[in-house]
């Protein structure tokens, strides 16, 4: 696929959710999102616009939904449970999770791949403690059997996952076109706005400059799992809806997520 265009804004947005703003309006937006694994169509229109400044990084996300529901609402409670809005950024030795509900509650994780992480590395440091008891290994989603059961598909094996860490200056914000949680009803859909400060992303600059300079590449992952009920049954494993299919259920692939290039 063809890297996706991140364009440069003079503005700084207001983050709210509320994507009528001229500075969205005016902005590129993908193609409507596919199958994570097949690429083919899928149930709900979703797609994403990204745009940059000299301080910040800004994403976008409208997503049709007929029934907005969300009830999590304690951070970095497991948000892919719900249904959810999902950005991901490679750093190369590293990479970043974000999770978003239409409560607009978050769930954050910084992963390191265990290659990487040596004694005396740059990752060696007090924030990344692999003794902290919200430090785990991690090997990737779902095809966990036979010879990938412990160190799942990625050629790379397994990264270290570390759930406490926060990312300094994160905004995010949702808007709800409809009511939340209210069936009785059909709803249009929900947004999500996020702000990152660039500063914020030294960890994943991987000898990048920040700001990024126009035509600097950064691999991301913007996708969608929903959560359907089909009789009362929950359909397992959620719909995933993204910008670029993986060819298999798994998210953390960052060598299949998009190119987005940065231009002025």
């Amino acid at each position: 696929m063809q890297p996706f265009s991140a364009k440069k804004i003079s503005d700084t947005i207001l983050v709210d959710g509320d994507l009528s703003k001229a500075v969205w309006q005016n902005a590129t937006w993908s193609p409507r999102f596919v199958d994570m694994v097949t690429g083919g169509q899928t149930l709900y229109n979703t797609q994403a616009s990204i745009l940059w400044n000299d301080t910040h990084l800004y994403i976008a996300f409208r997503a049709e939904e007929p029934n907005v529901e969300a009830h999590l609402t304690e951070r970095d409670s497991i948000i892919f449970l719900e249904s959810d809005l999902e950005l991901f950024i490679d750093g190369g030795d590293c990479y970043y999770e974000l999770e978003v509900n239409a409560r607009n509650t978050i769930y954050e994780v910084f992963f390191i791949w265990k290659d990487a992480y040596q004694r005396g590395s740059r990752f060696d440091v007090p924030q990344f403690d692999v003794f902290h008891p919200q430090a785990l290994t991690f090997g990737g989603d779902y095809d966990r059997s036979g010879a990938s059961f412990w160190y799942g598909t990625h050629p790379r094996g397994l990264r270290w996952a570390f759930l406490n860490y926060d990312l300094p200056g994160l905004e995010t914000a949702v808007q709800i076109d409809g009511t939340l949680n209210d069936a009785s009803d059909i709803d249009q859909g929900w947004s999500l706005e996020i702000a990152i400060p660039w500063a914020s992303l030294t960890w994943l600059a991987n000898g990048r400059s920040l700001p990024p300079r126009p035509g600097d590449l950064w691999r991301m992952f913007l996708g969608r799992f929903q959560k359907i009920m089909v009789s009362g049954t929950e359909l397992q494993p959620h719909p995933a809806m993204v910008m670029s299919p993986h060819g298999q259920y798994d998210t953390h692939q960052p060598d299949k997520w998009s190119q987005i290039v940065f231009e002025e």
